[in-house]
């Protein structure tokens, strides 16, 4: 099989004041582990190439995506959707593979992919992580190292919510509270500790079992 890694800064998805100029651009060594994985080509447009000019056809996403993340950064979600509407026309893959990470990001793209009938197949990647259980990303470089050791503390509190709820425990504000509160007073400002429907990404109904815990701090 061929395997095709889209590499591309987009500006679409960055909100005013947000880093898209100092965003970290590591091509090289993106290169370098992508030959080492056995990947085949590298799709790396420049923004000439994937706006010639002005765009002005947007995928204007659902409800959802006004709110989690979006609710932080306004327009992000529309920014993602026409950008991949526009790569998926571009590389025209049979399948293509989003990370879990961005959990609300492989929704928003699986919803439109299944609404918009695009002959592309949706596959979740499990999250890489360091070995304290910090996600790998290319913001992790911004940390300074009092950070980068203070940074596991938000997935050790997420999977700390999931185990409760795991265990049986159904007063999801509670958790979430609590959750958020353990994090402010280890000098974390908090976008949003959840759980949400697995399926809508929206407060889950009373006896819900397919569940997913969603968190942003900073």
């Amino acid at each position: 099989p061929l395997t095709v890694t889209t590499i591309f800064v987009n500006r679409l998805q960055f909100g005013a004041g947000e880093d898209f100029e100092k965003y970290p651009r590591t091509f090289e060594d993106d290169c370098a582990k992508l030959e080492a994985a056995g990947n085949t080509i590298v799709f790396h447009p420049d923004e000439g190439q994937m706006y010639a000019e002005p765009q002005m056809f947007f995928v204007d996403p659902p409800a959802i995506a006004g709110k989690l993340e979006g609710r932080f950064r306004p327009g992000h979600f529309r920014g993602v959707a026409t950008v991949v509407l526009k790569l998926f026309n571009m590389v025209q893959p049979q399948i293509a593979v989003f990370g879990k990470k961005d959990y609300q990001q492989l929704s928003i793209v699986r919803h439109m992919v299944e609404q918009l009938a695009l002959p592309v197949r949706i596959v979740p990647a499990e999250t890489v992580r360091a070995p304290d259980g910090l996600a790998l990303s290319s913001r992790n470089r911004y940390l300074s190292t009092a950070e980068r050791a203070e940074a596991p503390r938000l997935q050790q509190v997420l999977r700390r919510v999931r185990e409760q709820v795991a265990g049986g425990e159904r007063n999801f504000e509670a958790i979430e509270f609590a959750a958020d509160a353990e994090l402010a007073r280890h000098g974390w400002h908090v976008d949003y500790v959840v759980v949400r429907s697995r399926r809508t990404l929206m407060q889950p109904d009373p006896g819900e079992t397919q569940l997913v815990t969603l968190g942003a701090a900073k």
